[in-house]
């Protein structure tokens, strides 16, 4: 059975530790490498240096996460990582992670929010271009199965 649509205008909320098992659902079934653990989910959650943000819509219905990083003695953010469930993927779900994940970046007053990308994820680059984010690096073998990245950066007002 297909979940419902969805409908409503799309939320994102700081994750709770109510949220931990569709964190890891979505952690297990959105990445087959360099997955965050249901461990390092719950200290993410209590972390000063870490934000955890949630898409919901649709009477809480969870569709999507976002994880932010902040390091002492830098301006920069880094968006660690974003997943969105297959049936809200094109829906502005990614969207408003992402741009919640700068509102958060500006609002600890940090001027750039920085990530890496698969070489072959041409759904999130295009979604990084067209919200203004720039590449500004490559990795080859970055990732936990040899996949290349490409680091992107937007600077924020």
């Amino acid at each position: 059975m297909r979940p419902p649509p969805v409908t409503a205008p799309v939320r994102v909320r700081r994750a709770e530790v109510s949220d931990l098992d569709d964190l890891v659902a979505l952690e297990e079934s959105s990445f087959a490498h360099d997955r965050l653990s249901r461990a390092q989910y719950r200290r993410h959650l209590d972390s000063d240096s870490a934000q955890v943000l949630i898409a919901t819509a649709n009477h809480r219905r969870f569709l999507g996460t976002a994880v932010v990083f902040f390091r002492r003695g830098t301006q920069v953010a880094r968006l660690y990582s974003i997943a969105t469930k297959p049936e809200a993927q094109g829906k502005g779900v990614g969207s408003a992670l992402v741009e919640a994940a700068e509102d958060l970046a500006r609002s600890r007053r940090c001027n750039a929010l920085r990530l890496e990308v698969r070489t072959d994820n041409a759904v999130a680059i295009r979604l990084y271009e067209r919200l203004g984010y720039t590449r500004i690096g490559s990795y080859p073998g970055y990732y936990a199965d040899g996949a290349d990245a490409i680091r992107f950066e937007k600077r924020l007002a």
